[in-house]
């Protein structure tokens, strides 16, 4: 018997800090694409957490894992795509093209990763009710047979490697999950814990958009400068007290003022308004703000962020996109491992 395909992956719930206390296996957090892999003999199928089949998208994946020397097995990951130096969500995304051709030729140009971090089918054993600390076992063993450059091993470790990675990984890592010892597989369940990593940035405020009633502000605009002095929208904060929006809008009243954006400027339709434009008030570059952020994709912020306080004592021309820190590079993987002192030693 095989897994059903129709498996819920399990899932992690936000919590703020790392647990403490015996009986915890730490791993770092990816940002990719979440997926189970299923291979029972020629069949390769490669499932998304939403249920939906990933292996069009991820050819070179497919040939991958259809090419391990072993027919029948389940395995938990993410999918993860290098790009030069960093890993590119941007590029994970790309690979969602309708057109077979564009699917095939990013595969060979900018081929995908798969990080492993949990074992729920290994030949004929059915692994969903056994503990993890078994699973780890039949993973590293699975990893250590069938291995390489894409086929990777996500490392796992104590709490002081947990926090080693946080600190060391300089922001770069997207946070660390932690999972109980003893427990099984607890499919579809928030069954394990994450903890995410936030960033701040230092950032000018190039405009903002007004509310719907036009009595107040909805959302600030910010800017970060790049190399050639051009100011580029990368984000907004629009977590602003209801209370506080009119007296905002007065106070950034005076410094409207065209072009607000030297760089690339926001005002276009997007997935946030519905497809339609979303004007904008244009403001000199004078004011700063500092803002909490947790991913970045395409040089820009990819969630909306939360506005801590106004840096008065900052210089515009401060803010530049150095700030911006990236997922984790592919140089560091290895690093990482090494931190980690519960990571398979073969």
């Amino acid at each position: 018997m095989m897994v059903p395909r129709d498996l819920a992956p399990m899932e992690a719930k936000l919590v703020g800090e790392l647990p403490d206390g015996p009986g915890w296996q730490f791993e770092p957090k990816w940002d990719g694409f979440r997926a189970l892999v299923y291979r029972n003999g020629d069949d390769v199928d490669i499932v998304s957490k939403s249920g939906k089949s990933l292996a069009r998208y991820f050819p070179e994946i497919e040939a991958l894992v259809a090419a391990v020397a072993q027919d029948r097995f389940v395995l938990d990951g993410e999918l993860i795509l290098p790009v030069g130096d960093i890993l590119s969500f941007d590029a994970l995304q790309a690979r969602l093209h309708p057109a077979e051709s564009r699917v095939r030729k990013l595969s060979v140009e900018t081929p995908a990763q798969l990080m492993l971090f949990d074992c729920l089918q290994d030949g004929d054993d059915d692994l969903l009710t056994k503990p993890l600390v078994t699973r780890r076992a039949a993973l590293e063993e699975f990893h250590f047979r069938h291995g390489g450059a894409s086929l990777l091993l996500s490392p796992c470790g104590d709490l002081n490697a947990a926090r080693s990675w946080l600190v060391r990984s300089g922001g770069a890592l997207d946070g660390v999950v932690s999972k109980r010892l003893n427990e099984p597989y607890r499919a579809g369940e928030r069954a394990m814990l994450k903890v995410k990593q936030h960033r701040t940035a230092d950032c000018v405020v190039g405009g903002f958009r007004r509310a719907k009633d036009g009595s107040g502000v909805a959302s600030l605009l910010l800017g970060l400068y790049d190399n050639a002095g051009r100011l580029n929208h990368v984000g907004f904060t629009s977590g602003i007290a209801a209370g506080e929006r009119a007296a905002l809008a007065e106070r950034l009243r005076p410094l409207i003022e065209a072009p607000g954006f030297t760089g690339k400027a926001p005002g276009g339709p997007s997935r946030w308004n519905n497809g339609e434009e979303s004007a904008w008030e244009p403001l000199r570059s004078e004011l700063v703000a500092e803002v909490l952020y947790d991913q970045v994709t395409g040089a820009r912020f990819r969630h909306g962020t939360r506005l801590l306080r106004w840096r008065l004592d900052k210089a515009p021309a401060q803010c530049t996109m150095d700030q911006l820190a990236y997922e984790l590079r592919p140089a560091e993987l290895e690093t990482l491992d090494h931190q980690a002192a519960g990571s398979p030693k073969r």
